[in-house]
């Protein structure tokens, strides 16, 4: 029995069978998130305004997201919609200046799958748009909050609204069951149960804890061919990263 990844973007060459190189990531078993509920999340879009990735607000000037949704991208084909649940109207555009991907980014295994887009201007900080908070603490099993825009199934169409649902982070010995050596201490997993999970867009988006809100992990890999069909997906564990995304917004 052969596992897939799924990435959202083509790279050259693959060397895993594992992995899916055409599909991304978003919310299966969700529902409409409530206006101004996530005010940090934002869409990762084109220069012709289609969604690909999710990404979250570290400041003004820099947004969070997975390093396999803009490896390969130019600044000028990459922007953000910000302050906004709906992906055909309201919020606010910025385009990039740069791109800032992990250096030890691995195409093959998805490993230190973690960008800093570095926008064109500042976002306005307030009301319909918020930083995120980072959490940085390791943590084991708990509630947490998928975030993003997409398919609600496999063969579904996109949905306009923003999606949240309800998961629970897994201990790595648990995630290990099911991805083997691929999960290792820079990554944390999240399952619920089939029916529930990511699928097709939201890859480079926020898992939040229930607790805080705090961004515990950025969506980066599951299963291909089907979505939530009861196998963990695999996001960037934020809190081992806390250094390196310093460094890349100040940089």
């Amino acid at each position: 029995m052969f596992y897939f990844f799924i990435i959202a973007v083509p790279a050259v060459e693959r060397f895993d069978p594992r992995i899916d190189i055409f599909g991304d990531w978003r919310v299966v078993g969700g529902s409409n998130a409530p206006n101004g509920a996530y005010p940090f999340i934002v869409s990762v879009r084109s220069a012709a305004g289609s969604h690909f990735c999710g990404g979250s607000i570290l400041n003004s000037l820099n947004v969070l997201t997975a390093a396999h949704c803009v490896i390969g991208r130019t600044t000028t084909n990459t922007g953000v919609l910000a302050g906004t649940n709906t992906l055909n109207s309201g919020g606010i555009t910025r385009g990039s200046t740069s791109l800032i991907v992990h250096a030890s980014y691995n195409q093959n295994t998805l490993a230190n799958d973690i960008a800093v887009i570095r926008l064109s201007s500042a976002l306005t900080i307030g009301g319909a748009v918020a930083q995120v908070s980072l959490n940085t603490a390791a943590t084991g099993a708990v509630p947490s909050v998928l975030i993003g825009w997409g398919r609600t199934c496999t063969d579904c169409g996109i949905p306009n609204n923003l999606q949240h649902l309800n998961t629970q982070t897994l201990t790595n010995t648990v995630c290990q069951i099911s991805w083997g050596a691929l999960v290792t201490a820079s990554q944390i997993c999240a399952l619920t149960q089939t029916g529930q999970g990511s699928c097709n867009g939201d890859s480079g988006g926020p898992l939040i804890l229930s607790s805080n809100s705090a961004q515990i992990g950025i969506v980066s890999f599951g299963y291909a061919n089907e979505c939530a069909v009861g196998w963990p997906d695999v996001y960037a564990r934020v809190s081992y990263y806390i250094n390196w995304i310093t460094d890349a917004v100040y940089s």
